[in-house]
C-alpha cells in the first residue's frame, strides 16, 4: 500500500493510499479510523478522490467517531461486569 497524499487537517489525520487498483481514504481521530476504498476506475484521478472528502462527509465521519467510540466503551463496561 503506497501514500499518495497527506490531506491537512485540525481534526484528523487523511490520507488516500493507492493499493490493488483501488485508491483508499483513511480518516482517523485517535484510537479509531475508518477506511472508504474506491475503484481507480470509478474515479478521474487522485483530484478527483479529494475532491470526494467534503464538508458532509467529514460531519457525518464524526458521527461515525462518535458511535464507535460508544460501542467500544459498551463492551467495556460489559466485559468488567462479567468478572
Amino acid at each position: 500500500m503506497r501514500l499518495v497524499k497527506e490531506i491537512p487537517h485540525q481534526r484528523y489525520k487523511i490520507q488516500i493510499f493507492n493499493y490493488n487498483d483501488k485508491y483508499i481514504v483513511k480518516i482517523e481521530l485517535g484510537d479509531y479510523e475508518q477506511t472508504y476504498k474506491i475503484g481507480e476506475t470509478n474515479v478521474d484521478g487522485l483530484q478527483d478522490v479529494e475532491n470526494m472528502i467534503s464538508s458532509d462527509l467529514l460531519t457525518n465521519t464524526l458521527k461515525r467517531f462518535v458511535e464507535m467510540r460508544s460501542d467500544w466503551e459498551k463492551c467495556f463496561k460489559e466485559k468488567n461486569t462479567q468478572k
